[in-house]
């Protein structure tokens, strides 16, 4: 029996089959960079920080090295705690999210002392430099057990929370792998991941932490930003490494020239994937790149090659049911259907459409456009580098205008506008419209509504 946190954090028991923290030989590697972590002690540190947890029922984990962060992440499973995931690792997010859940803890491998996202944070575990270790059977938690609630981005609002079983999470890791067939090596050879998404984001913690787990895959350590550290990170690999990304990252990687090793693919997601990015990638790093779809709420549930396909192909026993203001999902590791806001069109062979979202559609002044259409069109200017659209709240006159952000070195706001007056009707022109230095995306390159209406002075 073991504790179980339900959609409003009330703690109750549970039954259910337990299931082995981890599987694999003790040999396999689970983590790699400056040094490798084979599964045996990978487990020895679980055990051994198992004891070191305060009796608390909810920790959020701050740890910026991945091999530690699957250490707490595990070590807090076993010990029946639920592991938060806050949208961003922002003081505010993480502020927000500890109001919800007065009880939790912090840990974290870096000093509360002089680092300004943490200092003071009360409740502060730091984890030893060394990892404690202690032997023992293989751990192993419930299926029914809640090990994380994941927060949303907050893009379309305020963040709402998640509750994942490890019993869910295990079966969306299976289909995981499924979607990664044709990427990653033979079942006799560990497949090497090096990934530049935060474990905290649900796309990072399906494809960093819980491949290693449940996948028999290796991460590496770290989380490179800056390209020429992200070719370092993939050099370090023994084996051609699957590169987990943002579209944000990619057209960084595109942009910047740095070479790369050879890679087994590159999966991007948490933003839509532009197809000509996708082919230049493919072009420049002599591999396939493979666009995932999913959300906080549903984890991934379908893929595409976006440089040669529109269609999204849904993960084994994925189902959508379209509805007139979003999109119905079923699937194995899904308790109950959940409700998506994003407009899709069914395909023949369990293939769909993205349409865009209903909040997405824009009617000013009689005559309708989509944000999404929009924002391409922004976005294809010359000297564009980023932008984003918002629709602000009703003015006095009950109309919701349009304002834009726009990253545009060497141009004025009068130049894009009158570049972006000859590709849209006038009454969708951005009012008001701001270059803007860099656009306050998060690590996963989302941009929450807020941070934008703040950075346009409409909030």
């Amino acid at each position: 029996m073991s504790a179980v946190i339900d959609n409003h954090g009330r703690q109750h028991a549970a039954t259910g089959t337990a299931s082995a923290l981890v599987a694999g030989a003790p040999e396999r590697p689970v983590a790699f960079g400056s040094g490798g972590v084979a599964l045996q002690d990978f487990l020895d540190e679980v055990r051994g920080l198992t004891a070191l947890l305060p009796d608390r029922p909810f920790a959020l984990n701050l740890c910026e090295d991945r091999h530690r962060f699957l250490v707490a992440f595990a070590a807090a499973a076993v010990r029946g705690q639920v592991t938060l995931l806050p949208p961003s690792r922002t003081r505010a997010a993480i502020d927000e999210v500890r109001a919800r859940h007065p009880d939790s803890y912090c840990l974290g491998d870096v000093d509360a002392c002089g680092c300004e996202d943490i200092a003071p944070l009360p409740h502060y575990l730091r984890l030893p430099d060394v990892l404690p270790r202690a032997g023992g059977d293989m751990p192993r938690v419930a299926d029914a057990a809640v090990v994380a609630i994941g927060y949303t981005s907050g893009s379309t609002g305020a963040p709402k929370a998640n509750p994942k079983t490890w019993g869910s999470f295990a079966a969306s890791t299976a289909q995981n792998m499924a979607a990664l067939a044709g990427l990653l090596p033979a079942a006799s050879d560990t497949a090497h991941v090096v990934a530049t998404v935060p474990p905290q984001h649900m796309y990072g913690m399906e494809m960093s932490v819980l491949l290693p787990l449940l996948g028999g895959v290796a991460v590496h350590e770290a989380r490179p930003f800056f390209p020429v550290d992200i070719a370092a990170a993939l050099a370090s690999s023994p084996l051609p490494p699957l590169l987990v990304t943002t579209p944000v990252h990619l057209r960084a990687l595109v942009g910047s020239g740095v070479a790369l090793p050879p890679l087994a693919g590159i999966v991007a997601s948490t933003a839509p994937l532009p197809q000509a990015l996708a082919a230049e990638a493919e072009a420049a790093f002599g591999c396939e790149v493979r666009e995932m779809f999913g959300s906080t709420e549903t984890c991934i549930l379908a893929r595409r090659r976006t440089a040669c396909e529109e269609a999204w192909t849904l993960l084994p026993g994925v189902e959508l049911q379209p509805q007139p203001d979003g999109t119905l999902v079923r699937a194995a590791h899904l308790r109950d259907a959940v409700a998506l806001a994003d407009i899709v069109e069914l395909l023949p062979g369990g293939r769909f459409r993205l349409c865009g979202r209903q909040s997405d559609l824009l009617e000013i002044a009689g005559k309708r456009a989509s944000l999404g259409d929009l924002t391409h069109r922004l976005l294809a200017i010359p000297g564009v580098l980023d932008a984003a659209l918002v629709q602000l709240e009703p003015d006095a006159c009950g109309v919701r205008r349009l304002a834009a952000a726009v990253v545009a070195p060497g141009m004025d706001e009068a130049a894009v506008r009158d570049a972006l007056r000859q590709a849209v009707d006038p009454v969708f022109l951005p009012r008001p419209l701001r270059i803007v230095p860099a656009l306050p995306r998060n690590e996963t390159g989302k941009l929450p509504r807020r941070a934008l209406l703040d950075l346009l002075g409409a909030g």
